[in-house]
C-alpha cells in the first residue's frame, strides 16, 4: 500500500498563488521584475506533506518550519528541517520535500522570481543549506511574512501591493543573511533570551514576576530587560502576555473552550481582564477573534 502524500490542503492552511497573467505582467513591471512572490502559504501540521520536482522549479523556493519536523532532498543529498530551520531550494534544482511521519512540520514558505533573486540569495549564503534561525530573527520573519501574504491575498490584483510585498520579502531575506553572521556577544545575548521564552513556555499557565525570571537565567533584571528591548522590541513581562494571547488565539481557533476556560489555561482567572488584554494586543475581542475565518 502506497504512503499517503499530499501536496496542500492542510486544516487552518493559507494559500496564495499567482495568476499566470499576473506573472507575466510583473516579470515587466519596471518595479517588480527585479524581484516577486509568485506563491506564499503556511501549512500548519501539514501531515503526509509531501512534493517532487525532479526537474526543479522556476521559482526560488523558501521554507521556514516552525513546529515540527521535515525533510528537504536535493542532489541526492538529504537534510532534517526542524524548528527555526530556514532553506532556500534554488531555482531550476531538482528537490522533493516532506513533513515528518512522527512529527509533521508547520511550515511558512514562498517562491520568489526575479532578475535580482538568485544573486541576493547567493550574496548571504542562503543556498549553502539550512540556516538555523534565532528567537528575534524568527519572530521578524514571521511578522513580515504575515504581513506580505495579508497584502498579497487581500489586494491579489493591484501592483502596489506587489510592490509593497516584493520589498518587505526583499529586507526580510536580507535580515535573515545578516542575522547568520553575528558577534559572539550578540549570539551569548541570544541564548539568554532562549533561556528566558523557554522557562516563559513551561510557566505558561502560571504569573511570572521579573525577579524570578532575571534569577532563572542568571542576569541583572536591568541587563534582562535590555536583552528583551534589543532582540524583541519588549520587556520581559510584555513579551510574556503577548505570548499568553497568541496560546491563547490557538485555542480559540482550534479547540471549543469557554472564554473563561482559555484564559484559565494560561493563568488569568478574571476572563474579562483576559478579553481586554486580548483586545489590546490582537486588536480583536476573544469572541470576535474566534469568527474571523482563517486560512
Amino acid at each position: 500500500m502506497e504512503p499517503i502524500q499530499k501536496q496542500e490542503g492542510f486544516v487552518k492552511e493559507k494559500l496564495f498563488i499567482l495568476p499566470e497573467y499576473m506573472s507575466d505582467e510583473l516579470q515587466q513591471g519596471e518595479l517588480t521584475r527585479s524581484l516577486y512572490i509568485s506563491d506564499i502559504g503556511y501549512f500548519p501540521h501539514a501531515q503526509y506533506h509531501y512534493r517532487e520536482r525532479p526537474e526543479g522549479c522556476d521559482s526560488h523556493i523558501v521554507i521556514c518550519c516552525a513546529e515540527g519536523e521535515g525533510w528537504i532532498e536535493t542532489h541526492g543529498d538529504r537534510v532534517e528541517l526542524m524548528r527555526q530551520h530556514l532553506m532556500v531550494i534554488p531555482a531550476g534544482t531538482p528537490h522533493r520535500y516532506g513533513a515528518s511521519s512522527q512529527q509533521p512540520w508547520s511550515i511558512y514558505w514562498f517562491h520568489i522570481q526575479g532578475e535580482h533573486a538568485a544573486a541576493l540569495i547567493h550574496l548571504f549564503g542562503m543556498d549553502a543549506g539550512p540556516l538555523q534561525l534565532s528567537i528575534s530573527t524568527f519572530t521578524h520573519f514571521t511578522e513580515l511574512f504575515n504581513q506580505c501574504y495579508d497584502i498579497l491575498s487581500d489586494k491579489s490584483y493591484a501592483i502596489s501591493a506587489h510592490v509593497h510585498a516584493a520589498q518587505t520579502m526583499r529586507h526580510l531575506l536580507s535580515s535573515i543573511g545578516m542575522s547568520s553572521s553575528r558577534s559572539g556577544q550578540d549570539q551569548k545575548s541570544e541564548r539568554y533570551l532562549e533561556y528566558a521564552i523557554r522557562y516563559m513556555t513551561e510557566h505558561m499557565n502560571e504569573t511570572i514576576k521579573l525577579d524570578e525570571l532575571a534569577k532563572h537565567i542568571g542576569l541583572s533584571k536591568q541587563h534582562l530587560i535590555y536583552t528583551f528591548n534589543r532582540e524583541t522590541g519588549f520587556a520581559p513581562i510584555d513579551y510574556f502576555l503577548r505570548m499568553k494571547m497568541q496560546r491563547a488565539g490557538q485555542m480559540l481557533d482550534l479547540t471549543d473552550l469557554s472564554i473563561k476556560e482559555v484564559a484559565g489555561s494560561i493563568g488569568m482567572t478574571d476572563p474579562y481582564y483576559f478579553s481586554r488584554l486580548f483586545k489590546k494586543i490582537t486588536g480583536h475581542s476573544p469572541t470576535d477573534y474566534r469568527n474571523i475565518p482563517k486560512g
